[in-house]
């Protein structure tokens, strides 16, 4: 419908010009639709990452990162105080290589606590970028990775200091596919979703003595840790440039942990006994809820706490950590 200007209307006209013109001006506002709200942009949104899934971006050729851990793993009947620090680099803008040193102490209700903090196993690895959409493309970023943990922490030969084991005795290779897209919802805030499916093989561990594997003294073997496979599915969102709320939910299958060899001889027999250990395969659940707070595109700071719980063979565990993330 056309509006008449009142102006231009004579006599009788003028009262239903008026009234034409009057019912014309919210009938177009209706039909006008709502602006749609702006749509943050890439560089408006700071985050660190949440706090278990690995990023599926590789650093840009010459660039650092460094990120260190701190955290309390608790249990029912002990803390396991630790800290660990990645240290990544760009080889290439496709290939990002680092080291991942760890540290802990345990704390045992009950029992010896550990004699100090050591060194736990340290792990390298390299991770490749296959796929690299367009910055704002809704496709997702991935990423293969391979990461070899080396046997450098205390394991066995503990004496009388179980809490002093803090490895494993054997190398533990991981190959994963990490994955990292882009969304953004209906009030044009981003979100940032991670999805991660890995799988770790171990090597067989020579044992003597008291070890983490629940050995006692004079045992004399070998143990293979269990392989795992675990699923890792990870959100982002981004309150404001510099808070982001972030949440992990994991899902991971370990095969049954080996034992087998001889322990002290018995007294009656004065013959070797034979040990076989066997954990069984176990199922875990964990969730990680986190907050991020960012100074700057290229630092900040990540509280978060894990909790791994349910599943089967699984003791419930809660680990609050904090993260300091720079890059440079």
């Amino acid at each position: 419908m056309r509006c008449t200007p009142i102006q231009y209307a004579r006599g009788p006209r003028l009262l239903l010009a008026a009234w034409v013109s009057l019912a014309c001006v919210p009938a177009m506002a209706s039909a006008a639709p709502n602006p749609p709200p702006l749509r943050q942009s890439l560089d408006d949104a700071w985050f660190t990452g949440p706090m278990l899934a690995n990023s599926a971006a590789t650093l840009p050729r010459g660039h650092w990162l460094v990120e260190p851990y701190l955290y309390d793993a608790r249990s029912a009947h002990a803390d396991g105080f630790g800290s660990l620090t990645y240290m990544l680099y760009g080889l290439t803008d496709r290939l990002t290589v680092g080291l991942i040193p760890v540290f802990g102490y345990n704390r045992v209700g009950g029992g010896a606590d550990s004699s100090g903090a050591g060194v736990g196993d340290i792990s390298v690895l390299a991770q490749y970028r296959l796929v690299a959409p367009a910055a704002e493309s809704s496709l997702p970023t991935v990423s293969i990775q391979l990461e070899e943990t080396l046997p450098t922490g205390a394991y066995d030969r503990l004496g009388t200091r179980p809490a002093d084991g803090l490895g494993s005795g054997t190398r533990v290779t991981m190959l994963a596919i990490n994955t990292q897209t882009w969304f953004w919802l209906a009030n044009g805030r981003i979100l940032r979703m991670r999805f991660n499916v890995s799988r770790t093989f171990a090597g067989r561990a020579d044992v003597d003595d008291v070890s983490v594997y629940g050995t006692v003294p004079g045992f004399h073997g070998h143990a293979w840790p269990g392989d795992t496979f675990a699923l890792d599915a990870a959100l982002e969102y981004s309150l404001t440039q510099e808070w982001a709320l972030a949440f992990d939910l994991t899902w991971s299958r370990g095969s049954s942990t080996r034992v087998r060899g001889h322990g002290a001889p018995d007294a009656a027999t004065a013959q070797p006994v034979d040990v076989h250990l066997d954990s069984g395969s176990s199922i875990a659940f964990g969730l990680a809820p986190a907050v991020e707070y960012s100074w700057n595109a290229h630092c900040g700071l990540l509280f978060g706490v894990r909790v791994i719980t349910g599943g089967r063979r699984t003791p419930t565990t809660v680990t609050p950590a904090m993260a300091l993330n720079i890059v440079y």
